[in-house]
């Protein structure tokens, strides 16, 4: 354990060395409140949050973040008191554990209203402290790095739905990608661990057949860009494999997978990326279809480059990522890139979260609509963290919706007000049903008329997203209501 601990205390003091002290008291205070203590799989309970701790300060989390993940246990699995915990480390670390102990032990799928309780709790506290929920992301990384000591299987399979549904859809809305693709595999390998070991043998293979020509397509991008004088960094990896196991879901084959192999091309300006881009496409012939600027319309959560996909050697699918350092560390970090940028973060990055990134948003509309803990759970689970697709406004803007949405969802979803009145809808320039299943990159406008008939019950059929139809159900209601009401 020291030597852990001693590794943890040297990370932090790389980027704030006068946290060190703080960070040491914390660790000295829960190895004695955990003292006895051992986890499932034999060790003593301390190595969780050092672990945690240490995943924290990859991030260069801040001094209350750290000691809160090393602490974020103590309230619920020792004798420590709130009281104790505020006057030994202050008010700011006290309220990030009781934060990440308000939410502990929730279990999505156990709809009991406690559970739902948790639920809400957790998506809300987003609101006023975002660090939260980043404390609970390694938390939970932690967890499921270790799940394979939890003897209960159906336990192993509710935590592992859980994350994949909620955590790791959390993670991408915060840009934390890496984070995002980790949990989501070790999500994988215990709810599907037979499709687990064969993508990840087939995997395997082909990164390792691949690598022959790595080098090769490293070099060749390299000399180009240097010739004409830019300067580049080059990354490799391998499309995560639950990603693999979802697009061959959706009846592709390993070979036909546009983003399996990855290289991630590092520059010093924005126009050296454009420039980049033409110099690659002399190089290997693109497929236009997969072309994406994430510079000019960069995604809700902040995330910025150029992606475009090439035949390489022997024809193999390549994607180039191509972006600059600061969009590399937005990538890489997410909202927890204004650590690495400033001293004290938490306030700008607090307020950068409410007012910039759309998920906190979307949660406060979900809480608003809902009728009950039910109601905000399903809205939450379809509505906010289900799969999304990108699609245009009517104002050309590049905006995120539900898969498998409709027109009906749309409208709800962007124009709740003025929905009801619904009267057409306009898809690339073509009009539409209702029951038009919208598309990646669709542009959609849609056509209101006061003297609409509004929404009926095959509106309710038609929509997808639980927004939407609650939307609908209240128009109903309150149609049906006036309507069967005593002119007397």
């Amino acid at each position: 354990m020291e030597k852990v601990a001693s590794a943890l205390l040297k990370k932090v003091a790389t980027y704030n060395i006068s946290a060190v002290e703080i960070v040491k008291k914390a660790y000295l205070y829960a190895y004695e409140k955990h003292k006895n203590q051992f986890r499932e799989s034999g060790e003593a309970y301390i190595t969780h949050p050092l672990a945690v701790a240490n995943i924290l300060a990859d991030l260069h989390a801040d001094t209350a973040t750290i000691c809160a993940g090393l602490l974020h246990d103590t309230l619920e699995d020792t004798k420590t008191s709130e009281e104790e915990l505020l006057n030994t480390f202050g008010p700011e670390i006290t309220s990030l554990v009781k934060g990440v102990t308000n939410i502990t032990n929730m279990d999505f799928y156990d709809k009991t209203t406690l559970n739902q309780v948790n639920l809400r709790k957790l998506l809300l506290s987003m609101n006023k402290d975002v660090r939260i929920i980043i404390i609970k992301l390694a938390d939970r990384i932690h967890n499921m790095r270790t799940l394979e000591y939890k003897k209960d299987l159906r336990k192993q399979q509710l935590k592992s739905q859980e994350t994949i549904k909620i955590f790791a859809p959390i993670a991408e809305h915060l840009g934390l990608y890496q984070t995002k693709l980790e949990l989501e595999d070790l999500s994988f390998m215990f709810l599907a661990p037979e499709d687990y070991k064969q993508i990840k043998e087939s995997h395997a293979k082909i990164e390792q057949e691949f690598r022959i020509y790595q080098e090769e397509v490293e070099e060749k991008i390299s000399k180009v860009l240097q010739d004409n004088y830019i300067f580049s960094t080059i990354k490799f990896r391998i499309k995560n494999k639950y990603g693999v196991y979802k697009n061959i879901m959706n009846g592709e084959t390993l070979e036909n997978i546009h983003d399996f192999l990855i290289f991630t091309i590092i520059l010093d300006n924005v126009d050296n990326c454009y420039l980049a881009l033409k110099y690659i496409h002399e190089l290997y012939k693109p497929n236009s279809r997969y072309f994406k600027d994430y510079i000019a319309q960069p995604k809700q959560n902040h995330y910025e480059s150029l992606h475009t996909t090439v035949f390489g050697p022997e024809d193999k699918l390549m994607q180039m990522q191509i972006r600059t350092p600061e969009m590399e560390q937005m990538a890489k970090y997410g909202i927890t890139y204004y650590w690495h940028q400033l001293d004290n973060a938490k306030d700008i990055m607090q307020e950068a979260f409410n007012k910039q990134y759309p998920l906190m948003q979307s949660i406060i509309l979900a809480n608003r609509n809902a009728r009950s803990y039910a109601d905000f759970i399903q809205i939450v689970e379809s509505d906010v963290l289900g799969e999304k697709i990108p699609i245009y406004n009517n104002k050309g803007e590049l905006i995120e919706i539900t898969n498998g949405a409709t027109p009906i969802d749309y409208a709800y979803l962007n124009y709740s007000n003025v929905a009801n009145h619904l009267a057409a809808v306009i898809v690339n320039g073509v009009a539409v049903n209702f029951d038009y299943t919208i598309q990646p990159y669709d542009k959609i406008r849609i056509i209101t008329d006061i003297n609409a008939l509004g929404p009926d019950e095959s509106w309710l059929e038609i929509a997808k997203t639980a927004t939407a139809k609650q939307k609908i159900k209240e128009y109903l209601r309150r149609n049906t209501q006036r309507l069967t009401r005593s002119p007397w």
